[in-house]
């Protein structure tokens, strides 16, 4: 059957660029360059090779690996081949990785050489038949995909296919599987282009993990669909972020909080060339704002852009823009093209006026189909012919939206409302404070204690009524930390994502 003229789908928007500069450098890892016509080649190679190993329309596959061009590869082989990829986290191992494994459904996994061991511990809990090493070894499928003959390929792919099981990070709980269409994520890539001025000339640099939904398809294929060369680093180094910023006087740059924190107090942001670098990204977290009024400071002539969303709506869903932050710092901007939203009182799922806290709800083309093999949170999530995130903020008249919490960290002190961010923001500010996390504790007292975990920067010191002391300054008393504990480290994914859960369970067993 020929396919639909009017279907566009994720590897379609790779063909396209390839058909406009087919001798532009379009990806740049280690020491392998890849024009435009040379990978859209190599992705129909990786469709007819994943085909030919006797995998179905609609069959699930599991990639588990570092940042590589194999690993763009592999997702945009499935695509053209009409199956459905499952990208995982490369820290997982055992219970977890088995249940993303095994509840996807995967019969493939292609993984990085080191996890090999790993992922095949696990495989009895699983259906996956097959694991296959994507690079750095002899019979590698990179070596496969590279060159050979381009097969013409007997498969037909609508835009409302699967392309993707986009698992939620699982800060509260297990993860869910997001199911992501063709339809659903091209919407997604023009809102991208759009509202964060992506332009063929802004030479991106791409390290922050593409498994996660915010590196590929808010920065990398966005990027690649506007003709852009794209440089990609295996994991966000500082050091070596700031090397190549100079090195390839890139343009423009995505980094989590996480990421951007640590760059901001390293010795080589001083001695570095990074007057190449326009535009800088944040998102995947909320960054503090003193965090943000720091890197403002050292790096005056770079325009930032808030990026905010979740993985069910792709996961862009506002935007605050560059004239934007010296009025709002604390927004996360506006929806962007193909997103309406509502801000309802969660008890009632009745709209509240402008300046009062709510869920934010959402409409937009861009939205999962709903949560795999889960048809109850699909149906709690989608209701009323809206999609409820669980974030809980304030729009205000000109339709900026603040982010006050999620639905789930909101602290019940006493039966007064805390939202943990405006507590975390309060404790930025003291200047021997690296990273916090405020969370909620059982208190026979409080019913919910207001607790802070802090990480000090290097070599300063402070000590929990000190901390207390400077939040006193800035908060109410009854929003005041119960306890602070200090702390080496704050657990995170691979995304940057603070996992309260984890420090809820440690702290309370």
């Amino acid at each position: 059957m020929s396919p639909d003229p009017r279907s566009s789908t994720v590897d379609d928007v790779l063909r396209r660029s390839a058909a406009r500069h087919p001798d532009r450098t379009a990806l740049h890892f280690e020491d392998r360059r890849w024009t435009y016509v040379e990978l859209d080649d190599a992705v129909t190679r990786a469709a007819g090779h994943l085909l030919s190993l006797g995998l179905a329309a609609g069959d699930r596959v599991a990639t588990i690996g570092a940042n590589s061009d194999a690993y763009l590869l592999a997702y945009l082989g499935c695509a053209r081949a009409g199956l459905v990829h499952v990208p995982v986290n490369y820290a997982l191992t055992g219970e977890e990785l088995a249940y993303l494994l095994g509840s996807s459904g995967a019969r493939l996994a292609l993984v990085d050489p080191a996890l090999r061991a790993g992922v095949e511990q696990v495989l009895g809990d699983t259906v996956v038949e097959t694991v296959l090493a994507l690079h750095g070894e002899p019979g590698a499928v990179l070596e496969r995909w590279r060159t050979g003959e381009v097969p013409e390929l007997d498969v037909t792919v609508s835009d409302t296919d699967l392309v993707q099981l986009l698992f939620t990070s699982g800060t509260t709980s297990k993860p869910k599987g997001a199911m992501m269409t063709h339809r659903a994520l091209v919407h997604e890539y023009v809102s991208c282009v759009l509202a964060l001025d992506a332009h063929e000339d802004d030479l991106p640099l791409h390290c922050m993990p593409l498994y996660h939904s915010a590196g590929m398809h808010v920065f990398l294929l966005p990027y690649l669909s506007v003709g852009a060369t794209n440089h990609l680093m295996a994991r966000p180094d500082v050091p070596e972020v700031l090397r190549q910023v100079e090195a390839h006087a890139i343009g423009a740059l995505f980094l989590a909080p996480t990421v951007w924190v640590p760059l901001a107090n390293h010795p080589d942001l001083a001695t570095r060339d990074l007057s190449s670098l326009r535009k800088a990204f944040y998102g995947a977290s909320i960054m503090p704002v003193p965090v943000l009024h720091r890197l403002q400071a050292a790096l005056p002539e770079l325009a930032f852009y808030n990026c905010f969303g979740q993985s069910e709506i792709g996961p862009l869903a506002c935007v605050l823009g560059p004239t934007e932050h010296a009025e709002r710092p604390e927004s996360c901007g506006r929806t962007v093209l193909f997103v309406e939203a509502r801000v309802v009182d969660p008890a009632t799922d009745l709209d509240v006026e402008a300046g009062t806290s709510g869920e934010l709800l959402y409409r937009s083309p861009q939205l999962c189909t709903g949560y795999w093999d889960n048809p109850e949170a699909t149906a709690e999530a989608f209701r009323d012919g809206w999609f409820h995130s669980g974030d809980l903020v304030v729009r205000d008249a000109a339709g900026y939206i603040t982010v006050v919490d999620r639905i789930k960290d909101v602290i019940n002190t006493g039966g007064v409302l805390v939202a943990s961010r405006e507590v975390e923001d309060a404790l930025y500010t003291h200047p021997a404070v690296a990273e916090v996390a405020v969370i909620a504790l059982p208190d026979d007292r409080w019913i919910e204690a207001v607790t802070a975990v802090v990480v000090l920067r290097e070599g300063a010191h402070a000590d929990a009524s000190e901390l207390i002391a400077h939040a006193r300054t800035t908060l109410a008393s009854f929003k005041l930390p119960k306890s602070v504990h200090l702390v080496a480290e704050l657990p995170r994914n691979q995304s940057g994502k603070l996992l309260k859960r984890v420090l809820r369970d440690d702290l309370t067993s």
